[in-house]
């Protein structure tokens, strides 16, 4: 008989870091689908396979590392919880301390965020603050605070977060009974690329799996302070989720990068929003633009000719398009293509069908 997902915890407690007495503060994140795509495929040559993570309770992928950050604040008698956020963070964070039933406090940049993800946080009963910076000024804030006061941090800094998020590896080489050939996904704060690496890492060690992937990650051209090498003070990308100057787990992703024998490259604001449309006329997955740039990356390379054929590719996409409407919408034109009066010929003419 099936039973019910029950939340990347207790799916994987043996992997993570918790005694069996610590409770799971969970909505049931993880067990995301994995989609293959018959259009990626055939533009790489391969098996393209996409992880569809704003399936997940609130959306983004950010549930996989907070349902891990909470229940561990919760064990340690945490009463509030802090974050920096450009918009997905704060959205899970909330979700999750309501749950708990923890304060939860967020910080986040003045008039850069999108209303979507605002709304989530809204709703869970955040005490929001919008700061006049960016999000590194953000995530200085939240450490402050952390250090200072009886809150508990739960940005990607917290280790806790990325044993979370690394569940999606695992999840990645239960469904294909291996690992893929290479996995590609966004870059922003550069906690998720350290995730998905630790927990490639983690089964090949074990032997579940018998390799790990070469990892490529894709920056946003106007936020790509890893492909730079350097930090980027204001950082501009219609790819809000990635707009981060100063990632917090840099050094991290640029492991993940060497170890892996892969790369971290960027791509244009102009890539991302043509991979945003082609993946939901295509394959009918939604993202919102941050979402889409490893899609982006994945078809910029396989453009330059730098893909092999015949391998078994794996992208993650991050976040639901839900998340952020108005950037999609903004760049779509108009949103009706005709109107008529009620008329079947009139509709089957306007629709192509005669």
């Amino acid at each position: 008989m099936a039973r019910p997902w029950r939340g990347v915890i207790e799916e994987y407690r043996e992997w993570l870091p918790f005694d069996d007495d610590v409770k799971a503060q969970t909505l049931g994140e993880g067990g995301t689908p994995l989609v293959h795509s018959a259009w990626l495929s055939q533009v790489v040559r391969g098996d393209v396979y996409v992880k569809v993570e704003g399936q997940n309770p609130t959306g983004s992928f950010k549930d996989r590392g907070m349902t891990t950050a909470i229940s561990a604040a919760v064990a340690q008698g945490a009463k509030a919880v802090v974050c920096a956020s450009t918009g997905n963070t704060s959205a899970s964070m909330t979700a999750y301390a309501a749950r708990a039933g923890l304060t939860p406090i967020v910080l986040v940049p003045h008039g850069r965020i999108a209303a979507g993800k605002m709304a989530q946080a809204v709703m869970h009963g955040a005490d929001i603050i919008q700061v006049r910076g960016n999000f590194d000024d953000c995530l200085d804030l939240s450490r402050g605070l952390a250090k200072e006061y009886p809150v508990a941090l739960v940005n990607s800094v917290n280790p806790i977060r990325i044993e979370g998020q690394k569940t999606a590896s695992f999840e990645i080489a239960d469904v294909l009974g291996q690992a893929p050939d290479l996995h590609v996904l966004p870059v922003g704060n550069a906690g998720n690329i350290t995730a998905y690496w630790k927990g490639f890492v983690e089964y090949e060690a074990a032997g579940v799996t018998t390799s790990r992937p070469r990892i490529w990650g894709f920056q946003a051209a106007g936020a790509a302070p890893i492909v730079l090498g350097r930090v980027v003070p204001e950082p501009d990308t219609v790819a809000t989720a990635i707009r981060i100057g100063n990632p917090a787990s840099w050094t991290f992703a640029e492991n993940a990068r060497d170890e892996s024998g892969g790369r971290i490259d960027m791509v244009q604001d102009e890539q991302i929003l043509a991979a945003q449309r082609e993946l939901g006329a295509r394959e009918g997955i939604f993202v919102e633009p941050a979402s889409a740039t490893g899609v982006a990356g994945l078809l910029a390379a396989a453009a330059a000719g730098e893909i092999e054929p015949g391998l078994t590719i794996t992208v993650t996409v991050t976040g639901h398009g839900l998340k952020d409407i108005d950037t999609a919408m903004a760049h779509r034109g108009d949103l009706v293509d005709a109107v008529i009066d009620v008329d079947v010929d009139a509709a089957a003419e306007t629709a192509g069908l005669r």
